[in-house]
């Protein structure tokens, strides 16, 4: 009989291991637009509402690109959906060395946020299926764990380059292409590996299409309560350097280093997220945390100064385990072909980066801690499933 205590089976230790490597790679995209917002701001001289458009355009990707990539998914396989994400990713953020104007910049982001999107459709459902049913939420914080190594060391690092103080190069095409030759190089590496595709012996002959999904009422209420976390997470990043500089609490440069240091605490936090919840059930540990960040967000919104900081990084630790938690609460009650179908549906929710197009405008009209009813908006959202979800 097999353990459902274990995070994983031996035999799929390796493709577990392969596959989280790619939750890195998408953390470091992702985050590069937090510094980014502020470096064109200061080199294009555009505003809050205006520099925006690089998440409107990144996530537009997700959105627009999510079906078409859990149909291929559902017909290749993972490995093959892994690959031409991992392309699409790698052309993207090359096309960066000829772009030099803020829309060639916009469409090479566009390019990057497909591939994005294959990425996580094929790997965030893969995840929940490397090992027991009972243990899925906690594998798949794991693996998001490296998804928040991945982001603090894109801003630490990249914000480094752009915000340097010593009046060196600050070309932003670089790290873009750096990370693109890299990116392709670990595509190379896909095209040669084996991942099993996974069947269950309980998974029933229902059919595993869109319209089937959407007849799950939890499912519908997860994948909400999923858009309305992004809109939370995304709108917070993005306006996190922008916020902190606008107070006048600190330079470009050390904002950049703080949202380091808060990215540093959202990776512990899925760590610690995914040790917890092999212990008390994954429902209980998403409400205790959306209580955590409706109350660190009220905090920041009362301009309480070094309190309101500290509010919004502990925000950080509260939100972690957040997303591989409600992905994988949502799928529980779907077999393994339903669960690629609901991936792409759930991969359509980083559009809710565009929250921070409405941040941006009500910075820019407003003072800077109005803008926190956005995120404040969407974590209630959270807040309201997982209650249910306990009382289920």
């Amino acid at each position: 009989m097999a353990d459902k205590s274990k995070l994983t089976d031996k035999r799929y230790v390796v493709p577990f291991v392969l596959i989280t490597t790619l939750f890195f790679l998408w953390g470091f995209a992702r985050a590069i637009l937090d510094v980014l917002n502020k470096h064109f701001q200061d080199e294009l001289h555009i505003s809050i509402t205006q520099s925006s458009l690089i998440q409107v355009t990144t996530y537009l990707g997700y959105f627009l690109m999510a079906i078409p990539a859990g149909i291929f998914i559902s017909s290749y396989g993972y490995r093959r959906g892994v690959v031409f994400g991992l392309t699409l990713f790698g052309l993207g953020a090359l096309a960066f060395i000829p772009g030099n104007t803020f829309v060639a910049f916009l469409g090479a982001l566009f390019v990057i946020g497909c591939g994005l999107t294959f990425l996580e459709t094929a790997a965030n459902p893969y995840v929940t299926e490397l090992g027991p049913k009972e243990t899925a939420s906690s594998r798949l914080n794991l693996s998001q764990t490296f998804n928040g190594m991945g982001c603090f060391m894109a801003t630490l690092l990249v914000g480094g380059f752009l915000f340097r103080e010593d009046g060196g190069n600050t070309d932003v095409s670089i790290p873009y292409a750096i990370m693109g030759v890299l990116v392709l190089l670990i595509a190379l590496v896909f095209t040669k590996v084996e991942l099993p595709e996974i069947t269950r012996e309980e998974d029933t002959e229902t059919k595993g299409g869109l319209r089937e999904v959407l007849k799950n009422k939890w499912f519908v209420f997860g994948l909400l309560a999923l858009l309305s976390y992004e809109v939370a997470e995304i709108s917070i990043n993005s306006y996190f350097v922008n916020f902190v500089t606008g107070t006048g609490w600190m330079s470009k440069l050390d904002a950049s280093r703080v949202v380091s240091l808060a990215l540093v605490i959202f990776m512990v936090g899925r760590f610690l997220g995914s040790w917890i919840m092999r212990r008390i059930k994954a429902e209980r540990m998403l409400l205790y945390c959306a209580i955590g960040t409706v109350v660190c967000m009220l905090l920041t919104m009362m301009n309480l100064g070094t309190l309101s900081l500290i509010a919004l990084i502990a925000n950080y630790l509260c939100e972690a385990i957040m997303f591989p938690t409600i992905f994988s609460l949502a799928v529980q009650d779907l077999d393994s072909q339903q669960k690629k179908s609901a991936a792409s549906l759930l991969m359509m929710t980083p559009i809710g980066g565009c929250g921070f197009l409405l941040m941006g405008y009500l910075a820019d009209h407003t003072n800077p801690f109005i803008p926190f009813i956005i995120p404040l908006i969407g974590y209630a959202v959270v807040l309201a499933y997982a209650a249910r979800l306990n009382k289920r």
